[in-house]
């Protein structure tokens, strides 16, 4: 369970390091990232994943976010609609989103997106990344779970709402199933992580980065 307090306890050093990460080069984050062992990497959490994009993709992409990671949000504004219309609704790659919130504000966040099942994940998702700076970064006296509230208002939560997908157990404790398995299991330890045919690659990805992985996988 999330309480307001516990959301608004976290801080920028939360945010932390792995935000704040130079970009390296696909070269050397794949020298660095021994590949996953694909089978294991694509079993599902607690949850399940909410997966976009055709099951004969020849390329999938599983990425591992916190939803007050700047880098990450700028992955979401910068590279993922093109990301999406060029190979995913193409049916060229398969995608899917984990959590792996750096804060308690974020573990909120991902809360608030699954609580309302599977057809609301990247609806909530989409519009907190698009969003960010308006309610992780807010300047007292509004709060950053205040401002998200208000937010998720034009999603259809009402207060009650809000309020109870923040007090589901169930969802607290999935939510941080994912991000333990993903450090245990899979080293992941900065946000944005992404897996692409279980080859790992840490920090924010343009597409064109993107695109120097996968094209020689679809042939292109």
């Amino acid at each position: 369970m999330i309480t307001r307090r516990d959301a608004l306890t976290f801080t920028g050093f939360a945010i932390g390091a792995a935000v704040l990460l130079p970009r390296l080069s696909l070269e050397a984050l794949a020298q660095e990232s021994p590949a996953a062992n694909l089978s294991t990497l694509m079993e599902p959490g607690p949850l399940g994943d909410v997966w976009l994009g055709s099951k004969d993709a020849k390329v999938t992409i599983i990425e591992y976010a916190s939803m007050t990671c700047s880098h990450c949000a700028a992955f979401h504004r910068q590279t993922w609609p093109t990301l999406k219309e060029r190979y995913i609704d193409t049916g060229k790659v398969r995608f899917t989103l984990r959590e792996f919130p750096l804060d308690p504000l974020a573990t909120a966040a991902f809360m608030l997106a699954r609580c309302e099942g599977d057809a609301k994940y990247y609806p909530i998702t989409d519009l907190l990344f698009d969003q960010q700076a308006n309610w992780a970064y807010v300047q007292k006296p509004q709060s950053p779970v205040d401002a998200m509230e208000q937010m998720l208002r034009q999603a259809g939560y009402s207060k009650e709402k809000f309020e109870a997908c923040l007090k589901d157990q169930k969802v607290y404790s999935a939510v941080n199933a994912v991000k333990q398995r993903g450090m245990d299991v899979y080293k992941v330890d900065s946000t944005p992580t992404f897996f692409i045919n279980g080859e790992r690659y840490k920090g924010e990805m343009s597409i064109e980065g993107m695109e120097k992985v996968i094209k020689p996988i679809l042939g292109a």
